[in-house]
Parts: structure tokens; C-alpha cells; sequence
């Protein structure tokens, strides 16, 4: 018998496991027995002579016929190379298959050989293709000869004293994801041979857990998703499957949640009399409820003896910012320094300016008009000058710099702090957990800073719990009183070609009136990859993108020639972009022909229209995030949606919904049934991405929630179950739980 951890190529013998090692990675039971089926073949396997043939290509497909004609060819490339393609019957459509190591199958696949063929279904020029199938030679004498997978499934059968071809006619088949090498044949062979003598597979989930919510047992889903033919069976396997998944996942953030809360927090208790209550009293605007009841929370977490780990989610323009300003204060009181982690350098400038111009005498420490009890903002950023590093991190070391503003070189370990209690990273999605622990880990010993983390990405409640589900989220849905309502179009520029001419006279026009505008591009040149987070179905059908150094062309000496246009993308020079920034805020830039670089952060009230070309290139939520960087004024704004693609495709209704709504909440549900779980969840601290085989963050909210709290519970019972560590393994490294890359 075997367990989990056996090799196996002690199971199944070292020609059988060395494919499996090599081309997908599995080496021991356990590997293989996860491995799981892509999907099942459709009843009647097996296409007998003269049947009727409506394959879809990628479908698994079992032929049983005679050859009717066998060629030889050589393949164009040199050393040329011999392979063999034969036809089957008198098919319609015509049925081929391919073989590539024809010098040893060229005097068994004769014409008139009755054979049984199986593999994927692909179709060249209306004929039907089959490439390097699996095979047997049926003999008229009963005897069979071919591929040891089809050969070790046929003499299983004729050993049980059945029908061989009976042993092919299932209602189903596991179809596996499968190599040239190794094909779905081979897999099932050996998953039914390592089966047979694998032991009873323990549960690695508690009995009382099992039996509350009916699910079947590891063993039996583990064996059932491979081999029953029952499809109720199949379905409760792939339940007890799915939960698995959503424990494991929960199961690491529980861990790394309690494991943040075991810490020591800088405790900074709320003050009367300092800088939160100052910056509160000389602001221009009324805070609106959701961003006091969110301060109320916090405070009382920055309070406390243990390290605060929260989120702060909210549209663009709820005013996160201001809430995070102040939370920061009533750190800066106690006397910590905050390190506000910005993704852009664009976007931590915005960050310093904005802060600074909301404190104003309390940000100038050390300055004439400062008050006696003013704070320092530092910003640091890698392009700065060497001597302009130096004095940066020297007010960071000293203590001077309360607020200190700063990108990926606020990582560096020549950046020290001098108390570090507090730390803000915005736009999370951008960032992974183990950069913004670098950064946690600037504080003095034995001290874990309150961590706030925020994102104007709307975040659905399943990836909020997966995702981010190691902290704890607040949520500002209501926007400050004034904000102007942004109206969206999409044009679908085949269709109604004169649209996309109106929509450069809206930008005349607005320019006109002492307004300004954005334009958008996907790319920056031909040579640029193309925009992330797109539609899947991006650019399909349509020409190439415009590129922004193309669209700056083409406006400034077409339709918008006149006006003052700036160019501004990723690859242009720190210096470069702050004066054109400087140039649009100031007003001295009409028109801003720009990538996604403006994407966030980005704060210019007097920007009322953008027009994003090639809209199709870009997913739901990045065009929401786009849009946000209008309607932040005194004046109603307009959002155009550029697309060659047609109104009925895939894009023209992801475009059409955009247009529809400005909940970003709403949009960002949509967006993720676009998304693949991939893409969502991010990569492994290894680089590997995270890979969901039954669980759904689009489809699987009860089960995702059902999953949390029985995580909590055992972990109040046990937090070294060691179930739950099996089920966490495939999530887990080193201890965390890593997502990165999720822009």
C-alpha cells in the first residue's frame, strides 16, 4: 500500500513517474492525487465506425476504425524529420491523426489496421485533427498492441473477465491537463494505478466540521473526483474539494491576522490639545459621517496595546486621505513618526503636496510661520538627487519629519526612522505583503506600527475576505458635498465614426471655457506592452492600439491644433514629469495626453472631460479609476469611451456598463467575472501564481464566509491544527500569505 508522501516512483515504477515529474511537476501520491480533471468527457467516449461527428475543438475524443490511408512526411526544417499521418474511415468531416515518432509506428498504423485512437479534438482547413493521440491496435486475434496508458486501462479490463472496448465506454472520462509528453490517457492510467493501492486518505478537517456541513470525506471526494461514474458523486467531491480550497486559503490569514495581533502596538491615546485636534478645527469642509465613524474606529485601534491591520476602501474622492491625515496626527502627538507608501512617483508628490497644503503652518517644524507645535513631510523618492536622498533621510533618522512620503526607496535599509509607529500604503493592490512588512520592520525593537492600508478600487466582499483577508476593512461609500456628477458615453467609433469628431469639439469647447481636459492612451509606443488589467477579449478584431506619442501627434496638428497639449507618460524623466504636472495643475497645459500614469492620485479640479482611446484595452475598474480623475470641481464633468471594437462584443458591453453606473462597488462585481482567479489573487512569494481549481471569489461568497469563521473556530481550539496546515500548504510560504502584482 501507499501513502501520500510516497514517491512515485515507487508506486507506479520509474518509466511510468518520470514523464509525471518532469513535464507536470508531480512527484509523490499526494501531487498526483490533486491533480485534478479539467472537466469530463460527455457520455459515449467512444465514436464507433460510421457515427456522426459535432466536436467542439479541445474536446477529448475516443475513435474505434480502420485506417483507410497512412502517408509519410517530413517535416520543412532541417534535419528533416519523418512523421506519419493517417486517416480514419470514411468520416465526415475527415478525421486524421498525427504521429511524430514515426520510425517506430510507420509498420504497425498500416492502412486497413483497425485501431482505437484518443485525444483532443483540433480542426486545420474543415478536417478534423488529432495530434499525437493515444492508440491501440486491435487484432482480430483479441490481442492488443499501442500506448501503455489505453494498453494498461484495456488489459485491466480483460483481467476483470470484461468487454475491453466496454472499459472505454463510460458515461464519462477525467480529462486532465496534459503535455504533448504526457497526454490525458497517461494520467488517467496512472491515477487509477496509484489509486489502487493508495491507503485511506486522512481528514485533515475536524470530525464536528464534516458532519455540521455534510460534506463527504477527503478520501472519498479524492477518489470520486477521478474515477466515480456517478455524476451526483462527482458533484459532492468537488463540493467537499471546494471548501478545501476556501479553508486553506482562510486558514493562512487567520494565522498571519492573530499572529500581527500577538504583537506590541505603539498605544498613541487621542489628544485635545495636539496636532489631530488642530488640523480638525481649521478644516475648510465638514468631515461627512462615514469618514468620523471610520476615525472613530481607527482612533480607538491607534489606541490600543496591539498593532492595528485595517483597510480603508472607498470611491475615488471620498476623502481617504483626509481620514489617514488624521490618524497619522494623533500618532505624530504621541510622538511616532507615520511613512506614508505611495506606488508612483506621481502619485507621492500629489501626496506631499496635498498634505502639506492641508496643514499648512502645522507641516512647517523648524520654519518661519510654523506653529510651536508643527510637523516636518518628507518626501523620498528614487529619482531624487543624491544630496537631495541625504537630506531626506537625514530629517527621517532625526525624528523631525512626522510624515515622511515616499516610494519603493522607502524600502531601502539606508532609510532609518527614528520612531516609526505608524505605516499607510496606498493603492495596496499595488504592493505585497512582504514590501510593506519591510517597512513595518523600521520600527524599534519589540514595537509592530499600526498598519492602514487603502485603495480606491472597490473591492467585493470575496476578494476583500481572500485577498486582503489578514485585515480588517472599513468602507467610505458616501462622497464629500460638491463633488459634480460625471457623465460617461461610450463611442464605438466603426459605428458612429462623427462621434468620436464631436467629442474633440466637447474638448474645444470645455478648453473654451476655461476648463481642461485628459486624453488617454493604452500605450506609449509600438515597442510598449499592452496596457494591464484589459478585457480578456482586448483588441480583438480591431487595428492596433493608438499609442500616446501617435495620439499627441495627431491632435496637436489635427483637431485639437491650437490648443496647448503635454505629453506626459511612464518612461519620461522624474523632472519631466513634475513639470508637466506642475504645468497642468497651474493651468498652463490645456490638454494632458497621457497613459495610465494619471491613474491615481492625480488631483486637478479644473479637469472636467477625458476621452480614453482604445477603452476596450483597459478592465471595468481601471476605466472607474480613470474616470476619477474628472468631476473633482465645481463643474459637471464628461467621460468618453473610445473603441473600434463593436458595440455587440464582449468590450461594448463592458464599455456600456461603465457608462451606466458610477458605483464603483457595482463595477468592481462585474469586473471580477471577467477576471481570472489568477489574476485576482497574485502570485506566491515565489513567483508562482496562485491557482484556485474549484473555488470561485465570483460564485463562492457563502462558502469563502463559512470558511473564515470555521477557521476562527479551530483556531481558538488549536491553533497548530495540523489538518488545516495540509490544507493551507498550497497558499502558504514561509508563514504568509503572499498576493502580489494585482493591479
Amino acid at each position: 500500500m501507499a501513502t501520500l508522501s510516497d514517491r512515485l516512483d515507487f508506486v507506479l515504477g520509474r518509466k511510468a513517474a518520470e514523464p509525471l515529474e518532469e513535464h507536470l511537476g508531480l512527484r509523490t501520491c499526494g501531487d498526483l492525487v490533486r491533480y485534478f480533471p479539467r472537466k469530463y468527457s460527455d457520455a459515449m467516449s467512444v465514436r464507433d465506425e460510421g457515427e456522426e461527428l459535432d466536436l467542439e475543438e479541445g474536446e477529448h475524443v475516443t475513435f474505434v476504425d480502420v485506417i483507410t490511408e497512412a502517408t509519410l512526411r517530413y517535416t520543412n526544417r532541417q534535419p528533416k524529420r519523418e512523421f506519419l499521418v493517417v486517416t480514419l474511415g470514411q468520416r465526415r468531416p475527415k478525421v486524421t491523426a498525427t504521429f511524430f515518432n514515426a520510425k517506430y509506428l510507420k509498420h504497425s498504423l498500416v492502412k486497413g489496421a483497425k485501431v482505437m485512437l484518443s485525444g483532443e479534438v483540433g480542426y486545420f482547413r474543415g478536417v478534423m485533427q488529432l495530434t499525437h493521440p493515444a492508440f491501440l491496435i486491435l487484432r482480430d486475434d483479441g490481442t492488443m498492441k499501442g500506448t501503455k496508458s489505453l494498453s494498461t486501462i484495456a488489459d485491466a479490463a480483460g483481467a476483470a473477465g470484461t468487454d475491453v472496448l466496454a472499459a472505454f465506454e463510460k458515461e464519462y472520462f477525467p480529462i486532465y491537463p496534459a503535455t504533448a509528453k504526457v497526454q490525458t490517457w497517461d494520467i488517467y492510467a496512472c491515477m487509477r494505478q496509484m489509486l489502487a493501492v493508495l491507503d485511506p486518505v486522512p481528514d485533515p478537517l475536524p470530525e464536528w466540521v464534516v458532519r455540521e456541513h455534510d460534506l463527504m470525506s477527503e478520501d472519498a471526494a479524492l477518489r470520486a473526483v477521478h474515477i466515480s461514474e456517478d455524476t451526483r458523486e462527482r458533484e459532492r467531491a468537488i463540493e467537499r474539494l471546494t471548501y478545501d480550497e476556501a479553508i486553506g486559503l482562510q486558514w493562512g490569514l487567520v494565522v498571519r491576522r492573530h499572529s500581527e495581533l500577538s504583537g506590541t502596538g505603539p498605544a498613541a491615546a487621542p489628544r485635545d490639545d495636539g496636532l489631530a485636534a488642530a488640523m480638525t478645527a481649521q478644516l475648510p469642509f465638514e468631515l461627512t459621517a462615514g469618514q468620523r465613524d471610520v476615525l472613530d474606529v481607527i482612533s480607538a485601534e491607534l489606541a490600543g496595546a496591539h498593532p492595528m491591520n485595517r483597510m480603508l476602501q472607498g470611491e475615488v474622492g471620498s476623502g481617504k486621505t483626509v481620514v489617514a491625515l488624521l490618524a497619522m496626527l494623533q500618532m505624530i502627538d504621541a510622538g511616532y513618526q507615520c511613512a506614508l507608501l505611495a506606488p508612483t512617483e506621481v502619485l507621492a508628490a500629489q501626496h506631499a503636496q496635498s498634505i502639506r497644503a492641508m496643514l499648512g503652518p502645522l507641516a512647517m517644524a523648524g520654519q518661519l510661520g510654523g506653529t510651536d507645535q508643527a510637523t516636518a513631510v518628507t518626501l523620498l523618492t528614487g529619482s531624487m538627487s543624491a544630496q537631495q536622498k541625504r537630506d531626506a533621510r537625514r530629517e527621517v533618522a532625526g525624528g523631525t519629519s512626522g510624515i515622511v512620503i515616499g516610494t519603493h526607496a522607502l524600502l531601502q535599509d539606508a532609510v532609518e526612522f527614528e520612531n516609526l509607529g505608524m505605516v499607510v500604503v496606498d493603492e495596496q493592490h499595488r504592493f505585497g505583503v512582504e514590501q510593506r512588512d519591510r517597512l513595518r520592520a523600521k520600527a524599534p525593537e519589540g514595537i509592530t506600527p499600526h498598519l492602514l492600508v487603502m485603495t480606491a478600487t472597490p473591492i467585493p466582499r470575496t476578494v476583500a475576505l481572500t485577498v486582503y483577508g489578514d485585515l480588517e476593512t472599513s468602507t467610505l461609500r458616501e462622497l464629500p458635498r460638491g463633488r459634480q456628477p460625471i457623465t460617461t458615453t461610450a463611442i464605438f467609433v466603426r459605428e458612429k465614426p462623427t462621434w468620436l469628431s464631436r467629442a474633440w469639439q466637447r474638448v474645444v469647447e470645455e478648453v473654451g471655457a476655461g476648463r481642461q481636459a485628459y486624453v488617454v492612451a493604452s500605450r506609449i509606443d509600438e515597442n510598449d506592452k499592452p496596457a494591464k488589467g484589459g478585457g480578456r477579449d482586448a483588441g480583438q478584431g480591431g487595428p492596433p492600439p493608438v499609442t500616446v506619442v501617435q495620439m499627441f501627434e495627431r491632435l496637436s496638428n489635427g483637431p485639437l491644433a491650437g490648443l496647448r497639449l503635454g505629453l506626459m507618460h511612464g518612461r519620461l524623466a522624474a523632472e519631466d514629469k513634475d513639470a508637466v504636472m506642475a504645468a497642468f495643475r497651474a493651468g498652463d497645459i490645456d490638454v494632458l495626453v497621457c497613459t495610465t500614469v494619471i491613474e491615481v492620485g492625480v488631483d486637478v479640479p479644473n479637469a472636467t472631460v477625458m476621452v480614453v482611446m482604445d477603452a476596450d484595452r483597459f478592465g471595468i475598474s481601471q476605466l472607474h479609476q480613470l474616470r476619477g480623475r474628472i468631476g473633482r470641481g465645481q463643474h459637471p464633468s464628461l467621460c468618453l469611451l473610445a473603441t473600434n471594437l463593436p458595440e455587440t462584443s464582449k468590450a461594448g458591453q463592458r464599455l456600456r456598463a461603465v457608462a451606466g453606473t458610477l458605483d464603483g462597488f457595482a463595477l468592481a462585481d462585474l469586473d471580477l467575472l471577467e477576471r481570472s482567479e489568477g489574476d485576482v489573487l497574485g502570485l506566491h512569494q515565489s513567483g508562482r501564481a496562485i491557482t484556485l481549481r474549484f473555488l470561485s471569489l465570483a460564485l463562492h461568497r457563502e462558502i469563502i464566509e463559512t470558511a473564515k469563521e470555521l477557521c476562527e473556530k479551530v483556531f481558538d481550539q488549536d491553533p497548530q491544527d495540523p489538518g488545516m496546515a495540509v490544507l493551507s500548504a498550497p497558499f502558504v510560504d514561509a508563514d504568509r500569505v503572499q498576493y502580489l502584482d494585482m493591479s
